[in-house]
């Protein structure tokens, strides 16, 4: 049969246009479809426009601790819609230059939602489109608590397209999006509660990494309420009123559900296609991303397993080199680094204490210190935490945690030598850059502790 298309992508993120720009590169005949914005979650309502609404809110914490270094100047308030500009500003470039490379690449753009019609039948906007492959690149969509008044929050999404800033907000959850958001809103001067029904915010993080965060997350204002949920929102006023479950309640001006996020698989046809699905919607793939259909194809966030931009990108590339560059590869799921950018931010990349431990025993290594600037500026809540978990048997880095200023562009480096598989005598033996805090991790003499001795055992 003659399709009109040797590859159609459906989803216009990081993940689907990559893979669609590569395999362009190589040859094949490209079509992409994007119903909401180029670029994605990432580059419109996530990543980007987050990054710089923290950059933001460091800011006025600059401004403040400049006095003890001998500076005289004062925040005197924050303009939200100056913020506003640059940051759409930004956006718009960014979603500008993936229409560009497809462009350039040769592929065929669609401005319009794709659905299955069948197995290589979509729907494009009315129009009726066949292709060979197809990759399901859809992204996910951020989700709400099922309780009463849950409409009159808002999701993620939403704080991008806020007028203005909410002087009292309460975030619900405790995922990197809920504590991200937080530190913004907190930041720039909301006053801020931050609800979740763990004992620690960050859950699947290390635990000494979470016990960090809380206490930085309080030291900057932020109101804790940890081993709660919300069960109503209402109405009151011109605010809004949220009851918990140990029967207290809490007033803002605005409440955000950043309480995860879903695969974004609704409406899209998959079952005239045959395309199987979890019971949360995500599609369920083999090790090189076919479906139940081996023509079709999924990855990024729609299918839910390391919901990271760079992760679909890398997924992506792969995808597009083994099916038509002549050069089958798989993107390593293990040792992936990220991080948070709360403030401080955290960086990790690897395996908790508790996963290393489960497989057998560690060593552990920790360290938390103030950074040279906080002593003086006298800024408190400013503790650096740095880990290592180190194979007993090895001696390998399996895991390397870090909290603290500069933890993201630290964790990149020490991201390549975990995947290389580095041990502890390396990281010993090389010099470390003086005066940083990046110099603890290879400084890092003295064990803390063991761990996972009994699981050896069993």
């Amino acid at each position: 049969m003659a399709y009109d298309f040797d590859l159609f992508v459906i989803g216009g993120g990081s993940g689907g246009v990559r893979c669609g720009r590569i395999a362009a590169g190589h040859g094949a005949r490209v079509a992409v479809a994007e119903e909401r914005f180029w670029g994605g979650t990432c580059v419109n309502v996530g990543c980007v426009p987050k990054k710089i609404m923290v950059n933001a809110a460091e800011y006025g914490a600059w401004a403040e601790e400049a006095a003890a270094f001998g500076w005289d100047m004062k925040a005197t308030g924050h303009d939200w819609a100056k913020l506003a500009a640059a940051r759409d500003a930004e956006v718009a470039r960014l979603s500008g230059i993936y229409g560009r490379l497809l462009a350039g690449a040769g592929v065929t753009s669609f401005d319009a939602r794709a659905t299955f019609l069948d197995a290589h039948t979509l729907d494009v906007g009315g129009k009726r489109v066949t292709a060979e492959r197809i990759v399901i690149a859809t992204g996910g969509t951020p989700t709400r608590l099922p309780i009463p008044g849950a409409e009159l929050g808002l999701v993620s999404d939403d704080l991008f397209t806020l007028k203005t800033l909410p002087k009292r907000a309460i975030v619900i959850g405790a995922g990197y999006i809920a504590v991200e958001f937080a530190t913004i809103l907190n930041g720039l001067g909301a006053e801020v509660d931050l609800l979740y029904r763990a004992p620690l915010p960050l859950r699947g993080f290390d635990e000494d990494v979470r016990a960090a965060a809380a206490e930085a997350l309080a030291a900057n204002g932020i109101r804790l309420n940890p081993d709660v949920t919300p069960t109503r929102i209402a109405k009151v006023g011109e605010g809004l009123m949220v009851s918990l479950s140990n029967g207290f309640m809490r007033e803002a001006d605005a409440v955000f559900f950043c309480t995860g996020r879903g695969p974004n698989t609704a409406g899209l046809g998959l079952e005239k296609a045959g395309v199987a699905v979890t019971s949360a919607g995500a599609i369920t793939v083999d090790e090189d991303h076919r479906t139940s259909q081996p023509h079709i194809h999924a990855i990024g966030d729609v299918i839910d397993r390391v919901n990271l931009t760079p992760m679909a990108t890398a997924v992506g590339h792969a995808l597009a080199d083994t099916l038509y560059g002549n050069n089958p590869r798989r993107a390593s799921y293990e040792n992936v680094p990220t991080a948070v950018f709360m403030s401080p931010p955290i960086g990790t990349v690897g395996l908790t204490e508790a996963e290393a431990a489960a497989r057998g025993p560690v060593d552990v290594y920790v360290t938390r210190f103030t950074p040279m600037r906080h002593t003086i500026s006298g800024r408190q809540g400013r503790k650096t935490l740095m880990k290592l978990v180190v194979c007993q048997r090895t001696q390998k880095v399996l895991g390397a945690h870090m909290l603290g200023e500069d933890a993201a562009e630290i964790m990149q480096g020490i991201g390549i030598a975990v995947v290389m598989g580095a041990t502890k005598q390396d990281f010993d033996r090389t010099i470390g850059i003086h005066p940083t805090a990046a110099e603890e991790f290879v400084t890092l003499r003295t064990r803390t502790r063991v761990a996972g001795v009994q699981a050896a055992a069993q």
